[in-house]
Formats: structure tokens, C-alpha cells, sequence
């Protein structure tokens, strides 16, 4: 099972900037979905991007397309959430996680192993 490790969060001001990196030191993540998710206070998790492991395909949820970029480089074993337009309502805990499986449109497994070596997450705060 794939272990992540996000960071990259903070305080930003509203329509400012953030990235957000997950990384594995014991997995290749190339062999994985990655999909970034995040958690409002009083809210269920919702999944905001992902990309294929197949053949790089992106994702991303209609809140936030247009704003978000998701992207991988390989040779950091990194996967990368670059965020810009921030908005009060991107305030959130944004996890990353990784699958094997077969992904849809989505950011849903629909084949294979679910998404999981959830890391502790990394807070996002937009201040207006």
C-alpha cells in the first residue's frame, strides 16, 4: 500500500497562490492514481483532482477547474497541486492518496484497490 506525505499548505490571502506537494518515500508513485481531496469543517471529503497513472490523464472537480493544476515529476516522486484564484471556500485539509486501480472521470477507483495511504494532510486557509 502506497504511504504519502502531503505539505505545502498555509495561510494565503484570497486569490492568492498555493502548491501542494505529495510524496512517497517508500513507493514509486508512478504506479499509482494520485487523487487530491480536501475536508471542510462540517463537510464530507471531496475529491478535488486526480491524475491516471496510465497515461497521465487530469481530473479535476468543476469547483475548482480552471484554478487547479495537478502534475506529476517523476524524478521527485512528487505529485504536485498547484493552486491559484484561492477562495474562502478552497479553505480545507487537502489530502492526497494513491491507487493502482482502473480511475474514472471522476477521481472514483472503478476497478481495483480503492485510494488509500492517506497521509495526515495539510491544512489550506484563505483569508478574504
Amino acid at each position: 500500500q502506497v504511504q504519502v506525505v502531503e505539505s505545502g499548505g498555509g495561510l494565503v490571502q484570497r486569490g492568492g497562490s498555493l502548491r501542494l506537494s505529495c510524496a512517497s518515500s517508500g513507493s514509486n508513485l508512478d504506479y499509482y492514481n494520485i487523487g487530491w481531496f480536501r475536508q471542510a469543517p462540517g463537510k464530507e471529503r471531496e475529491a478535488v483532482s486526480c491524475i491516471s497513472k496510465d497515461d497521465g490523464s487530469t481530473y479535476y472537480a468543476d469547483s475548482v477547474r480552471g484554478r487547479f493544476t495537478i502534475s506529476r515529476d517523476n524524478a521527485k516522486n512528487t505529485v504536485y497541486l498547484q493552486m491559484s484564484g484561492l477562495k474562502s471556500e478552497d479553505t480545507a485539509v487537502y489530502y492526497c492518496a494513491g491507487s493502482p486501480g482502473i480511475l474514472d472521470p471522476r477521481c472514483v477507483i472503478k476497478a481495483g484497490p480503492p485510494f488509500a495511504g492517506w497521509g495526515q494532510g495539510t491544512q489550506v486557509t484563505v483569508s478574504s
